[in-house]
């Protein structure tokens, strides 16, 4: 017998197999349903789940297992991410190289050579994940193909490092660059061409995304401000001005109607996109907002601070729903898996923790990594994590099905 989860429609399926028979059982889930308490429901149902019992059914279902350890660079490790389907993953160093990994396995499968400086940066085109991008301190960016290793294109242009990389997700029919030369630009994925250099900022630009229709751009910088692009006028829409120190990380909500931004003044502000006006504040902290996180459902807005605590918001009112003590170091990266109800931190103190989003109670500890953890992502489905960290490696972790 097997328990499994659908994501896409949404679904939990049981599957009996007991030669010659074999009976499928499926239930239709809705986004705002609570999992564990569809499977309390489906255990005191299923007399085969009865015997596994509720509490074995759970476990099973919630943990991630460490499956993985990625090593194969030289240098140490800049950055790490998924394609959609988890199966395969990608790492950058200051090798110079990115390679690509088998996550089910754990086996290396090619190397991406060409970058003259350290690869900072990545990401596959999602969610198609036939290509990867990769920014490096060279002053360029690479399109490789994902299945064979082959490099289209090098965007040439920038006249310092580029330290962030976006695709216009689903199109992928563009790239974004963002740069120590305070520019970003966009690069045509057919052509190779530059299509433009956003100039707006009067310091580094370490951070930019494209909203969800891919009509706007937008970019935070070391200038302690924020820029909204819009991408077919090619010119500035808004400059978010209100942080009194630089930019850690800028973010579009869901439904791109706002930004959520971090700073190292220790406050979290979000911005209507319309107006570009300051819509509210995150102030919880006392030390720098090292990251900021939003929940693809709408309903939660995340902080992470150099104090080791990590806040809650709702992403309504914008109130504080929880400040969690979640490490005992600084938490340096945040995110929510794509269900939204749970968030991952990882930090200085060489773990990742997940907790649950409505209890604030942390359900499991990701431990294995001898260093501090500096870059974390889940795969579409969210069934998988990926950890990265100083320590020269890169964990893989994922749920397995219940047999």
């Amino acid at each position: 017998m097997k328990v499994l989860l659908r994501y896409f429609p949404p679904g939990k399926l049981m599957k009996y197999t007991s030669s010659p028979l074999s009976y499928t059982f499926a239930k239709a889930l809705i986004l705002e349903m609570d999992l564990v308490n569809v499977t309390r429901s489906m255990v005191e149902r299923e007399p085969m789940l009865l015997k596994l019992g509720l509490d074995r059914v759970e476990e099973i279902l919630s943990r991630y297992k460490l499956k993985h350890r990625l090593r194969g660079h030289m240098m140490p490790l800049t950055n790490c991410a998924f394609n959609k389907s988890g199966n395969r993953c990608i790492t950058g160093s200051y090798d110079r190289l990115c390679k690509i990994w088998d996550a089910d396995n754990g086996r290396e499968l090619m190397t991406l050579e060409g970058h003259k400086n350290v690869v900072y940066a990545l990401t596959y085109n999602l969610p198609y994940s036939d290509k990867i991008v990769t920014g490096s301190f060279d002053r360029t960016a690479k399109l490789w193909s994902a299945e064979t290793g082959q490099c289209y294109y090098t965007f040439q242009g920038h006249s310092g490092e580029i330290v962030g990389v976006a695709t216009n997700n689903p199109q992928s029919t563009l790239v974004l660059t963002t740069s120590m030369d305070r520019s970003a630009a966009i690069w045509d994925v057919r052509s190779g061409h530059e299509l433009h250099q956003f100039k707006g900022h009067s310091a580094e630009v370490i951070c930019g995304s494209f909203s969800k229709d891919n009509s706007m751009i937008l970019t935070g910088s070391f200038d302690s401000t924020m820029i909204i692009w819009d991408v077919r006028m090619q010119k500035e829409m808004h400059k978010l001005i209100g942080h009194r120190a630089e930019i850690s990380q800028a973010v579009f909500s869901a439904d791109s109607k706002q930004v959520v931004s971090g700073s190292t003044d220790c406050i979290a502000k979000v911005w209507d996109t319309v107006t570009g006006k300051l819509a509210g504040d995150l102030a919880v902290h006392t030390d720098e907002v090292l990251d900021v996180a939003v929940d693809l459902m709408g309903n939660y807005f995340a902080t992470a601070c150099a104090d080791g605590t990590c806040g809650i918001f709702d992403a309504g009112s914008f109130q504080c729903i929880a400040t969690i003590k979640a490490h005992q170091n600084e938490v340096s990266k945040v995110l929510f898996n794509p269900q939204g109800s749970m968030l991952l931190t990882a930090s200085r103190d060489n773990t990742a923790k997940l907790w649950d989003v409505k209890t604030r109670e942390c359900v499991q500890i990701l431990q294995g990594h001898a260093d501090e953890i500096f870059g974390c992502s889940f795969n579409y489905e969210g069934n998988k994590i990926i950890t990265g960290s100083k320590d020269n490696s890169c964990n893989v972790w994922a749920i397995d099905p219940v047999t």
